[in-house]
């Protein structure tokens, strides 16, 4: 059942592991293997309602149609006419949006999913934080966002990228929580190696991602080369400063043994000179990582980057030489908005 237009709600129950509902089961005195016949149809059957659960007696549904279940519902989609990205807008249980972008490789389909509902992380050239965080989204939610593009498409995700509205590590609990289910064999059953992590740098969430131990990959969006240029443009730099964050990815990388990502956003005039490449690969020159260049997506409320860049390849090529693993972004969906935030932005400002 859907709960939109409810804002009080029991949700902690779509959030639970297999071993959970199982031991629900026991505590309703139902045979334990109803447990897994839920788990599921949550995971697997998203677009039925409790009442349509039919491998389960009426008895347990009737029980179980006293949760509520967050569904998330895709309120709008627009397909790039470039290269056919898609960008979606969801409506939540509480009338509050988030977005969500689809990219096609030869590989498969990878999903961009939002964590949270805004952002309190302050980046100042990016839309998902105007206006704040308003709250952490449910494990379900975040699951939600694969599980109703795939039912609309027709298509199966193989990737997935927590890089879409919100901080993740912030949000840690139903993030870890949102994975292990990903990966469940019960569930969707994603390889961890195709999840992504993307953090501004909180350093406690990285230190508890290795601490958690499964191969996720890390992103650490850098887009500065020192203290400088990060408290500028990532309030976050005041709290971990760059070297304690530096320390924090040789911990990362030690414990994991897992390459990361420094996903780096060249802004003209500010942090696309060569002696910023030079300061970025002094700071990198020993880290197990790759460096991805990002053209800057401009938005109202950011004044910089106004000024005619130097090509953002000569820009890798010159890491390339300096031994830095360097790639450039390709740029998707330019034509509807595809950064993240942009049109939760002007779907809150129509309303208002």
């Amino acid at each position: 059942m859907s709960c939109i237009g409810k804002k009080e709600h029991n949700f902690s129950p779509v959030n639970y592991s297999l071993e959970q509902w199982r031991l629900k089961m026991d505590e309703w005195n139902e045979k334990a293997f109803r447990g897994n016949q839920i788990y599921e149809y949550l995971h697997r059957s998203y677009g039925l309602g409790i009442n349509e659960w039919n491998r389960l007696p009426k008895s347990l549904r009737d029980k179980l149609s006293e949760l509520d279940i967050p569904k998330v519902v895709i309120e709008d989609k627009y397909v790039s006419d470039i290269d056919g990205t898609i960008k979606y807008l969801y409506k939540l249980y509480d009338d509050s949006y988030i977005e969500g972008v689809l990219m096609k490789y030869k590989y498969g389909y990878t999903l961009c999913v939002s964590t949270q509902v805004g952002c309190a992380m302050g980046c100042s050239f990016c839309a998902s934080t105007k206006g704040g965080k308003q709250r952490d989204l449910e494990a379900y939610e975040i699951l939600g966002q694969i599980y109703s593009v795939e039912i609309e498409e027709d298509i199966s995700i193989s990737h997935v990228v927590l890089m879409g509205m919100g901080e993740p590590l912030d949000n840690w609990d139903h993030v870890k929580r949102f994975m292990e289910i990903l990966a469940s064999k019960e569930g969707k059953n994603m390889s961890y190696r195709n999840m992504t992590v993307s953090t501004c740098g909180v350093v406690p969430g990285i230190e508890a991602l290795a601490e958690w131990g499964k191969p996720v990959t890390l992103a650490i969006s850098l887009h500065g080369t020192n203290d400088s240029e990060r408290n500028e443009i990532m309030p976050i730099n005041r709290k971990y400063p760059i070297d304690e964050l530096m320390k924090t990815v040789d911990r990362y990388t030690n414990a994991t043994g897992r390459r990361v990502s420094f996903e780096f956003t060249v802004i003209p005039g500010y942090n696309d000179s060569m002696e910023s490449m030079d300061r970025l690969a002094d700071l990198l020159s020993k880290k197990l990582c790759h460096v991805n260049l990002i053209p800057l997506n401009p938005i109202e409320e950011f004044n910089k980057g106004k000024q005619k860049s130097i090509s953002i390849y000569k820009l890798a090529d010159y890491l390339e030489k300096k031994n830095i693993q360097t790639s450039v972004r390709r740029t998707l969906g330019p034509d509807i908005d595809a950064s993240c935030g942009q049109l939760r932005q002007r779907k809150v400002k129509g309303r208002n």
